[in-house]
């Protein structure tokens, strides 16, 4: 990959002493470290906005099942667990347990 742009950014003169110590302690060069720095930001940041994209597409999903009827009560949700955990429990106790 050609390293042709120049990136020049103001920070305090202690927080450059210690990432250049570290760099060295590690024996990196302080240019790798901040690129490495730069392209974990940079995949943060994309994950965050396609997990944005995937939630509210969810939401919206949600919000038209509401609108046109297609949910369930909370006590019809209840039923249907509270029927669920019951064929667990006849599972588990039966003749074999």
């Amino acid at each position: 990959m050609s390293k042709e742009a120049m990136f020049t950014m103001k920070l305090e003169p202690e927080l450059r002493d210690a990432f250049m110590a570290e760099a060295e302690a590690n024996h990196r060069p302080a240019s790798q470290v901040v690129r490495e720095l730069m392209r974990e930001f940079v995949e943060r940041q994309r994950q965050a906005r396609e997990y944005d994209v995937f939630l509210r597409a969810k939401v919206d999903t949600a919000r038209a099942q509401i609108e046109s009827g297609q949910y369930a009560s909370e006590a019809e949700v209840e039923a249907r667990f509270a029927a669920r955990r019951n064929a667990l429990r006849a599972k588990t106790s039966g003749p074999d347990a």
